[in-house]
Order: C-alpha cells, then sequence, then structure tokens
C-alpha cells in the first residue's frame, strides 16, 4: 500500500514516515495488513534529506502547495491502496495575521485533500491532525473532552474544527474511513521558535537546554495541556489501526496530555540539568499581551479517557520527555 504524508517536510511528518517505514505494514481498506510499499510526503519545501529519507528507496517527496488542487489529486492517485495522514497545516499565530491564507491553507487545501480522498477506488482511511484549538467559547472551561462543544476563539482553531466536521460527514457518506487526532501542544520540537502561539512551550524547554535564553510572552503559571512527539506518532498509527466500528460517528479523538506549566518546565530542567552537567539558560519574562490573549482562549486541561479507552497511549512524565529529547538531539 501507499501512505501519503502532507506536511511531510516537517518535524511530525518526517518523524511519522520514519515510524512508518520502520513498521514496514499497515492496516489496508480491507481491514487487512499490507506491506508499505511507498511514502509519499508532501510539502511546500523540503530541508536537506535526512538519512533515513535519502537512503529509503520506498520514500519519494513532492514539493508542493496543498491549495494546488491538481498536485494534491496527482499527489493521491486512484490507487484503492492508499491511507493519508493529513498534518500540513498554518500554525496558529500567523492564521490570526493572515485569514486569508488561513482559508485558502487549512480549509481550500482540507478539502483538496479529502477530496482527492474521496476520488480513490475504495474507501482509504484519512487521519487529520487537529488540535485543541477546536475548543474554547466566551467562558473557557477549566476541562474540556470529546463531548465538548467546539467552540474556537482562533482563526486556526475554526479551520481545524470545520476540518473535522468534515471529516465526520465525508466518513458518514462513506466517501472514505476518516479519523482526526485532537492533538495537545507538542513538545519538545528542535529548531528555533516558530510563529505558532504555543512557541514558547517547546521554547522554555529548548532553549535554556541549548545555553540559550528563553523570553517567555505568558505567565508562569499558565496550565497547558501538552504531549510527547513521540506519543503524538503513536497516537496518530494507533488512530489509523483501530477497528471503524469503535468510533462511531463522532471520528475526533482527544490525545491524552499533561497539564504544564513554565513554572513546572523550569523545575525539570533543572533537575536534569544539575544530574547531566549541563549549564542552563534562563527563563526570562518577556510578556506578549496578544499571545497571552489567544493562549487565554484555549484549554487548559484535557480529558482523554475516549481516546485511552480507545487504545491510545498515554504521555510518560514530562521528565521522561525531556530526557527523550535530550537522547535524541544529542545522539
Amino acid at each position: 500500500m501507499r501512505i501519503v504524508i502532507t506536511g511531510g517536510g516537517g518535524f511530525l511528518g518526517s518523524l511519522l514516515c520514519k515510524q512508518l517505514i520502520k513498521r514496514g505494514m499497515l492496516t489496508g481498506p480491507s481491514g487487512q495488513p499490507q506491506v508499505i510499499e511507498q511514502v509519499l510526503l508532501l510539502d511546500r519545501f523540503f530541508h536537506a534529506p535526512t538519512e533515513e529519507s535519502s537512503l529509503e528507496s520506498r520514500v519519494s517527496r513532492i514539493a508542493c502547495d496543498i491549495s494546488d488542487r491538481d498536485a494534491v489529486f496527482s499527489a493521491v492517485g486512484s490507487a484503492a491502496e492508499v491511507s493519508i495522514f493529513h498534518l500540513a497545516s498554518m500554525v496558529s499565530g500567523e492564521c490570526e495575521e493572515r485569514f486569508d491564507d488561513a482559508l485558502r491553507i487549512n480549509l481550500d487545501g482540507g478539502r483538496n485533500v479529502f477530496e482527492a480522498a474521496r476520488a480513490v477506488a475504495g474507501r482509504p482511511r484519512v487521519i487529520l491532525a487537529s488540535s485543541i484549538a477546536c475548543f474554547g467559547g466566551d467562558i473557557v472551561l477549566d476541562q474540556f473532552s470529546d463531548h465538548s462543544k467546539l467552540l474556537p476563539r482562533t482563526t486556526y482553531g475554526m479551520t481545524k474544527a470545520i476540518c473535522e466536521l468534515m471529516v465526520n460527514d465525508y466518513s458518514r457518506k462513506r466517501f472514505f474511513d476518516g479519523r482526526s487526532a485532537r492533538l495537545p501542544t507538542v513538545i519538545i520540537r528542535p529548531g528555533k521558535p516558530n510563529t505558532a502561539a504555543s512557541s514558547w512551550a517547546s521554547g522554555m524547554f529548548r532553549e535554556p537546554l541549548n545555553g540559550d535564553d528563553c523570553l517567555l510572552p505568558i505567565r508562569r503559571d499558565q496550565r497547558h495541556p501538552m504531549t510527547g512527539y513521540q506519543t503524538v506518532i503513536d497516537s496518530l498509527i494507533c488512530l489509523h489501526e483501530l477497528p471503524e466500528n469503535v468510533l462511531g460517528g463522532d471520528r475526533a479523538v482527544g490525545l491524552p496530555a499533561l497539564q504544564v506549566t513554565p513554572e513546572m518546565a523550569e523545575k525539570v530542567i533543572k533537575e536534569i540539568a544539575q544530574s547531566r552537567g549541563i549549564k542552563l539558560g534562563r527563563i526570562v519574562e518577556a510578556f506578549d499581551s496578544r499571545i497571552q490573549s489567544i493562549v487565554d482562549g484555549w484549554p487548559t486541561f484535557i480529558d482523554g479517557s475516549r481516546g485511552e479507552l480507545l487504545g491510545l497511549p498515554k504521555p510518560p512524565p514530562l521528565t521522561a520527555i525531556v530526557e527523550q529529547y535530550i537522547q535524541d538531539v544529542t545522539a
């Protein structure tokens, strides 16, 4: 079978590709395990080829924008034995600044992916990477679950909520077999800060561990749902593998998450730095009311009990997530 990963040039897309190649098999539209013969990565641009992808003959790359309908249709193809992981998206901060582009990429691009899957001969499985930004409201509750109403307070969250509803309806009409993974903030992303309103969540670990200062735009006691990147990859694959009949009509599943504050992050990295002899940078207050107002519209705790009942993995303790990041980036 073929696997198509949109956003395949990004951090999660690259990790997912590597894990699928290592795994070797996935459940096909027939419901039976099938050998992964090709992984096709779609993204606007790619960094220099990684060792895994450059040496792996089953991995191909196509540079295209998911708002380009013809390019998406061509990449997905018409063969029945295909699964799609739709990870491509503009992030939260830039969606607030570039509304029209957010609609073009996140909504029109999402529909292009869904329509391409609909055109496939059969019912491919489509996994959407959604977000807890789907939640919100005039009064932000302390806890949200898969049963909470979707009232996003950001353009990014609005586009994800609409895509979730499309996945539900396309699945109801049996155009494809869709599932949406509602992601908490993913830590710890390598590289440099980006325009996501949650960029600080990785930065408050990454920069100090690199010996650099992190400018913190939110309150130190701000609670926020987070999970490790390996748990997200495992969850995307687990969600793909679930039998359709256990999901029902609501195909959006919230991933279990930890509740983390900058204060907790600082405590953990100080303990790890002391044990490993790492000279830490500082977490420095640099309050940004715009970022704080976006974060204020997000849930502070996610009830992931439905996901756990379905077999999705729980995140490990925060210390283990940080230790894994150190091991991965320094190995």
